[in-house]
């Protein structure tokens, strides 16, 4: 069954016409990023002591005035861009990505973003259309794969460092739609035909000016316009929201591990097998560390998970959540690989711990060679092997580079492997964050696939058709396990 084509949906915008001549202008705070990313950043300098005390209560004091109207967001961009006075822009560049890296990433919102690649799919010219600094917004341009960005950028001397003022004029509110025309003029752009999502009031009047306007999690003005005008309007709750919710949320989740522990404990001492208590452990508390959530799972081909085992199951790894996804499909009977770093991580390393776990050292050789041969040797007695075998990347919704080392152990313990293909576990959780948000996650098990017949020299090509086997489910998922893609072979 397709998506509807409703307003503001990426079927819609996969349905509207092609070419670069469309525009999809996109606002940053609050559209593309759940909170204020001047916020985030002037908290990390704060902690860095990279203000002085008087610099940030004139700040705090500056903002304050800006929310209550009794300033304009020219005096809050101009104060912040003295108080960045003398310091080189590369350098400036170099925080912003580390900023956005440690603590932005996390808060996009999985939905804007589908947007944007929708509009990339289409051939459109998307553009991050915002009032924050360059230093704010072209990681997130970078990481969305986004070339053209519209924003307020500092003065800098010929020495690379900064005035302290900002390039003029600057945007904000009809300034915004004064710089989104001059650039649709500059580029043979049509207004008419553009695409435009934000969040603030004072975006009115370049919503105004597009064709397509999309107003995304509104204010009060913003959204008693487009209610008046029949804008279709679009709000987001994956991202951001209470604190305290989600700390509530994860102790419900740690909370039941205590009990699961000691009845699995209790059934491991009755049967004089370790492996009777572990097979309690992750055949319950995965799933119910998910529910604690509101984390569901929608899988199709449930039963290749079941066909051949032990097997070697390999996923696309997207955050901190998806290992359990995989450890509920799985249930029995498995232990798992994963890097050393996440062994000091309260919730994997927690539940890795307690499943006998191998966390390999990868900037040691030699011991991650040995931990992996102890692997081998736990499949040869009938385990499983939970393993991602890609390489460490930073967006998340992407399938990065496949590893030769879960094939190579396959090979090595006569395994099949068995691609489980996970959809949007961004959607429930950002890629480190140690909460997560209610949602639906599709997964997907593909047949079991036989490497017997390979070997080393022809095993970068195996590798290759295994992961266009990820790509291809991704691009056009299956609706049922009917799917000729989760039927195995004959």
């Amino acid at each position: 069954m397709s998506r509807p084509r409703t307003p503001g949906s990426v079927a819609e915008v996969l349905a509207a016409p092609e070419g670069p001549h469309i525009a999809a202008f996109f606002d940053l705070d609050g559209t593309l990023v759940a909170g204020f990313t001047a916020l985030v950043h002037s908290k990390h300098r704060l902690r860095s002591r990279e203000v002085r005390a008087a610099e940030a209560l004139r700040l705090v004091a500056t903002a304050i005035d800006f929310q209550i109207g009794r300033t304009g967001f020219d005096q809050l961009i101009t104060d912040s861009a003295k108080a960045l006075r003398g310091q080189r822009e590369v350098d400036l560049d170099a925080v912003g990505e580390k900023i956005f890296r440690a603590d932005i990433a996390d808060l996009l919102y999985p939905e804007t973003r589908a947007l944007v690649r929708a509009h990339q799919a289409r051939g459109h010219t998307v553009v991050l259309c915002s009032s924050a600094t360059s230093m704010q917004v072209e990681p997130v341009a970078r990481y969305l794969g986004v070339d053209e960005v519209v924003c307020n950028r500092y003065v800098t001397d010929e020495e690379g460092l900064l005035t302290g003022e900002v390039v003029a004029p600057i945007i904000w509110g009809e300034g915004k739609a004064t710089a989104a025309q001059r650039y649709a003029a500059e580029h043979d752009l049509d207004l008419g035909a553009a695409w435009f999502y934000a969040d603030g009031d004072e975006d009115v009047a370049l919503m105004h000016m597009v064709g397509n306007p999309r107003p995304t999690n509104p204010g009060p003005h913003l959204t008693k316009v487009a209610e008046r005008r029949g804008w279709p309007i679009s709000r987001y709750g994956s991202r951001g929201g209470s604190g305290l919710a989600n700390l509530a949320r994860t102790a419900a989740g740690l909370a039941t591990l205590g009990p699961i522990t000691a009845y699995g404990t209790a059934k491991a001492l009755l049967a004089r097998d370790k492996r009777e208590g572990l097979n309690v452990l992750t055949s319950t508390w995965p799933e119910m560390f998910l529910r604690a959530y509101g984390v569901t799972l929608d899988v199709v081909g449930a039963a290749n998970a079941e066909a051949q085992r032990p097997a070697v199951f390999i996923f696309n790894h997207r955050n901190q959540f998806d290992a359990f996804m995989v450890a509920a499909v799985v249930r029995d009977n498995f232990t798992a690989v994963a890097k050393r770093e996440l062994l000091t991580n309260p919730l994997f390393g927690t539940f890795g711990r307690l499943m006998d776990m191998a966390f390999i050292d990868r900037a040691d050789s030699a011991k991650a060679i040995e931990t992996m041969n102890e692997v081998r040797d736990l499949a040869a007695q009938g385990l499983s092997i939970i393993v991602a075998p890609e390489g460490t990347r930073l967006d998340t919704h992407e399938v990065g580079p496949f590893k030769k080392g879960a094939f190579v152990m396959a090979m090595s313990a006569g395994l099949p492997v068995v691609p489980v293909v996970i959809r949007n576990a961004d959607d429930v959780a950002g890629r480190d964050s140690l909460t997560g948000h209610a949602g639906v996650v599709d997964v997907a098990v593909l047949p079991p696939v036989d490497v017997s017949g390979w070997d080393h020299k022809t095993l970068g090509a195996h590798i290759a058709d295994v992961r266009e086997m990820f790509l291809d489910v991704l691009a056009d998922w299956p609706d049922n396990d009917d799917d000729p893609r989760l039927t195995p072979k004959e």
